[in-house]
Parts: C-alpha cells; structure tokens; sequence
C-alpha cells in the first residue's frame, strides 16, 4: 500500500466520516451552529441541501455525536422511500417504541403524539433526521411532515425534523407552500474554496501523519478545476493520485499525474477495473 511510501499512518481520503479527519470549511461550521440553533430552540424543521459528497453526511454524523451528549431523542430515518405509515412506524420504533406498531396510521398518530409527550416530560426533546430526502417520491410523505409539526405544546413544538438531500429537494419543497412555510432555516452546502481546497488536502494529510506538501500547489489547482470543491470527488482523486505516485516513485505529486488520473476518471477506467 502507499501509505509507507507517503509515511502516513493511515489513508487520509477515505470517503468515511471519521472523526479525526474532521475539516470543517466555514460554510460547514455556519451550517452545523444553524442546526444546532434550529435544535435547541425547538423549532419545527429545517431543511438542509448540497451537492453529492458535498459533506451532508459529515454534517449528519457530527449533529449524532452533538446530541448524544445532551437531553435528546434521536431518529435517523436513511430509507425515505417507505410509505407514510411505514415511515411513521419506523420513527417511532427509533424512539423506542417496540409495541403496538401494528396499527392503524390514526392509532400510530395517537400513539405517537403521546410517546412525545412522555419524551418531553422525561426533560428530553426529540429529533428526527432524514437522510437523503430528495429520493422521497411521495408528496403524501411530505405532507406526513407537516402533520408532525402539529404537535405542539404552548411553549413550542414537541420535535424538530432535519430534512437532508441533494438540491433537487429544494424543488420539491418549493412545490410545497404548507411545508416550506413551516422551516426554520434552508441551508445550502457549497463546494470549498480554492484556497479550503488547499487547507482541506493539507489538514488531512497531516491528521494522517504525513507531509502536507505532499500535493504541489500546481496540482491543488488542477484538483479543484477537476472536484469543484466537492470533498467526495477530491478524496477519489488525490487517493489514486498518492497511489500512482507511490508506484512511480514520486517525491509529490504534480500538475501532469493529476491530468492523467483525471484523464483515467473520465474515461471510466478506474471503475472498470474496480469492477
């Protein structure tokens, strides 16, 4: 492997939230302190958008950790496809409820309203999170989100719903007026920056224990041209860049080997010889 030619301890571009390879840009802190916001003063839901491998997961798995350690209820729904009963059924599952799941859906409403309750008076407040919302099909599901915005105490609403997804989710909800009416905050996840490009590469690569100026500043230019600033397309790249580079035996990694693995991505021969 190329990790003891590049002396790096572990592979720094791993398309996997790990905790200790956390960079976080200024759009993703602001988003992350949004949420948060959103969250602790129990507003209904919000909704929050970007680019495939733009970090919505990251961003997923780090509100987790944050809410492990206060007076919160988690549900991470990662099937959005499911009917809105089923849908129902499994939040309330995630909730605890291990019961009486069978059901009609006005019975699951009922039973649902109260199992908030009695989170709330156990001095917790639930959240529900759902990922990859953009691939629900059904506006009735949407409308099974707004029905759980009603319920609500004097104070405030007894949940807060994050709704993740790809920008195509921004037109659904734009197509829903009742919805979109209800959210808190819409929050858009862009690519980095030129320069976030460079301190992305340099923070990874050190938190693996290797030397940041591994990559040229010619071939960050090209990554960026190449990626947009999506750290999903540039953890791809800059793997195979130090993993060709190794097997050249190269002292960085310069403009010409990241044209010719570019070069390779779009002509679909690395995943032909994945496959």
């Amino acid at each position: 492997m190329y990790r003891e030619y590049w002396n790096l301890r572990e592979k720094p571009f791993e398309n996997t939230p790990n905790p200790e390879h956390v960079y976080l840009s200024m759009q993703h802190e602001e988003a992350f302190s949004r949420v948060l916001y959103v969250i602790r003063q129990k507003k209904g839901a919000a909704v929050i958008t970007g680019e495939y491998g733009a970090g919505k997961t990251l961003l997923t798995r780090m509100l987790l950790r944050e809410l492990a350690t206060g007076s919160y209820q988690t549900a991470l729904v990662l099937n959005p496809m499911l009917s809105p009963t089923q849908l129902i059924r499994e939040i309330m599952h995630q909730l605890g409820e291990k019961d009486g799941l069978s059901v009609s859906k006005a019975e699951l409403f009922n039973r649902l309203n109260q199992l908030l309750v009695e989170i709330k008076e156990k001095g917790k407040s639930t959240v529900i999170i759902i990922d990859e919302a953009q691939a629900i099909r059904s506006s009735a599901n949407f409308e099974e989100f707004r029905l759980l915005l009603n319920f609500q105490l004097d104070n405030g609403f007894l949940l807060t719903i994050l709704l993740f997804g790809q920008p195509e989710l921004k037109e659904k909800i734009e197509k829903l007026p009742q919805l979109k009416q209800r959210l808190a905050l819409r929050f858009h996840l862009k690519g980095l920056s030129r320069a976030e490009t460079r301190e992305y590469l340099s923070y990874r690569i050190s938190s693996a224990g290797g030397n940041p100026e591994i990559f040229l500043e010619e071939a960050v230019e090209e990554i960026y041209n190449y990626s947009r600033g999506i750290p999903r397309m540039i953890n791809n790249l800059c793997d195979l860049c130090l993993l060709i580079g190794s097997g050249k035996a190269l002292k960085n990694i310069e403009r010409r080997l990241v044209e010719k693995v570019v070069a390779d991505l779009e002509r679909g021969e690395w995943e032909e010889k994945k496959a």
